[in-house]
């Protein structure tokens, strides 16, 4: 899909990863709506990138929310064309620990975060795609945002695991159900990026977080997330795939 003249909607786009990928697309011509917390600096980032680009105020896990944001983005722009979304978040406990049984309500949430809010965002954004005219047989590409950890989770992420696990099978079927339509279905599964809290690490802690890494051995940085990204919408043949963005590190135990 060429991007110039597209509407996407990226989601989480007010920092890291995803803000990247809103100024990516942006400056390959896209208009961009900016999906993200009502304080989250998403209102200073789409005035950053200029007229063409919206911030509205919305929490994923709210379903009412996000249609209403997306049926705004349809009014503003006529269209919805590419859907990023890189929004979730995760906790950090084990199966069972001394203090018993991993909560049930938590897992649940970070299910509820990570998995059944991508899904809300997949579906939403592609009914949306599914009235656009036909670009070369193309109506529209989304691409959700996994991680390494679905494939090797370490100890305590159990949750986290389970929910990006998911998003890969979400992926891939997705696809399928979509492929009549012209839709494309994408997947991206970071390693540890240079975003968020990681990016207040001292030196010598990030070096330790990276050392399976075989090179570069650093953090990715949010541009090469959105390099990528971005080679995704314009290469049709990559649909119902989750690309490892890890430079080959495998996620230790702890």
């Amino acid at each position: 899909m060429k991007i110039e003249g597209k509407v996407a909607v990226v989601v989480g786009g007010a920092s890291g990863m995803a803000r990247a990928t809103a100024v990516a697309l942006s400056e390959a011509g896209a208009k961009i709506a900016i999906l993200d917390l009502p304080i989250s600096e998403g209102a200073k980032v789409a005035e950053e990138i200029g007229h063409d680009a919206r911030f509205l105020p919305v929490d994923i896990m709210d379903e009412q929310v996000v249609e209403a944001a997306l049926d705004q983005v349809m009014e503003t722009f006529g269209a919805i064309h590419i859907g990023v979304n890189v929004a979730g978040g995760g906790t950090a406990k084990r199966t069972i620990s001394r203090a018993g049984p991993h909560p049930l309500d938590e897992f649940r949430r970070v299910i509820e975060l990570n998995l059944v809010s991508t899904f809300n965002l997949v579906r939403l954004q592609a009914d949306r795609m599914s009235r656009n005219q036909p670009e070369d047989d193309e109506r529209g590409v989304i691409i959700n945002t996994s991680s390494i950890a679905a494939f090797e989770g370490q100890i305590g992420q159990v949750a986290y695991a389970a929910a990006k696990s998911g998003i890969i099978g979400l992926t891939f079927t997705a696809a399928r159900d979509l492929g009549s339509l012209g839709i494309r279905v994408m997947a991206i599964a970071p390693s540890l990026f240079d975003t968020g809290l990681t990016k207040l690490a001292p030196p010598e802690m990030k070096a330790a977080l990276v050392d399976g890494a075989a090179f570069p051995r650093r953090m990715g940085r949010p541009e090469e997330y959105a390099t990528l990204a971005k080679a995704i919408v314009e290469t049709p043949m990559l649909n119902g795939s989750t690309i490892r963005l890890d430079a080959a590190q495998r996620f230790a135990p702890k």
